[in-house]
């Protein structure tokens, strides 16, 4: 199985080290299944004070990032990834589409992938109009730039490539994967600061755990995401676990 190649265009690259070199995506690399090259913007201006950013045009606060290194940088990776006319250039910005572990399966299907990690005011609108392909949002706030949601997007997308984690079924039950919060979980030791583990979970009656875990599963779902519920498809047994729930 050829990798993913993942090709992020930064001002800071530097801000990417650690993060190639740790945990899952460590593994990742290592194991073939990801690339993760970065390039620094700097490196396609043309000028000696290697450029990025200018004042705008028509006044107002904020710098916004040039379109001339933008776009050559682009142009530059896409002459080495496999399909040219489908590959994702996807730029990093609070004006996107909410990113999803939908959108993360989806993206995991494609051979190379370009991020352009924005910073200050925005980037120049005709970088959007003449390269970017999807405009992806992290959440309805505000971080410096696009750095560490280009790092939390990467890790989302290698997580849904088989083989990444070590078991298939880890991905699929983890939260909002399987459609619903995860239920509380335990380990030793059995009493802590005074808090037991419940009772249900050591008595060894698997059928007895299961049915305890799904139903805390639609309890945190139901009280934190309820927007998860109305899409979900509830069998009649969750739906007698939910009746319990309300009638508790």
């Amino acid at each position: 199985m050829a990798p993913i190649n993942f090709h992020i265009l930064s001002i800071f690259p530097d801000m990417f080290e650690g993060f190639k070199k740790s945990s899952i995506i460590s593994r990742a690399i290592n194991n073939g299944f990801v690339t993760i090259s970065i390039y620094d913007i700097r490196q396609f201006t043309d000028d000696k004070h290697n450029t990025t950013d200018d004042y705008q045009f028509g006044g107002g606060t904020g710098m916004v990032m040039k379109p001339e290194p933008i776009y050559y940088a682009v142009k530059y990776i896409l002459k080495n990834c496999a399909d040219i006319n489908n590959t994702p250039v996807i730029l990093l910005t609070p004006q996107g589409t909410l990113f999803s572990q939908e959108a993360a399966q989806g993206f995991s299907t494609y051979s190379d992938i370009i991020y352009i990690c924005g910073h200050y005011t925005g980037i120049d609108e005709r970088i959007k109009d003449l390269l970017v392909t999807h405009e992806i949002s992290i959440g309805d706030f505000i971080v410096t730039g696009g750095e560490i949601p280009a790092m939390l997007v990467c890790d989302c997308i290698s997580r849904c490539i088989p083989g990444v984690i070590g078991a298939q079924s880890n991905v699929e039950s983890d939260s909002i994967t399987s459609g619903l919060l995860e239920h509380p979980l335990y380990t030793r030791p059995r009493s802590f600061k005074g808090m037991d583990v419940p009772d249900i979970l050591v008595n060894g009656d698997h059928n007895k755990i299961s049915t305890w875990r799904r139903k805390e599963s639609l309890k945190r779902t139901l009280l934190t995401r309820p927007d998860l519920l109305e899409k979900y498809p509830l069998s009649l047994s969750d739906q007698n676990l939910l009746h319990e729930l309300q009638d508790e």
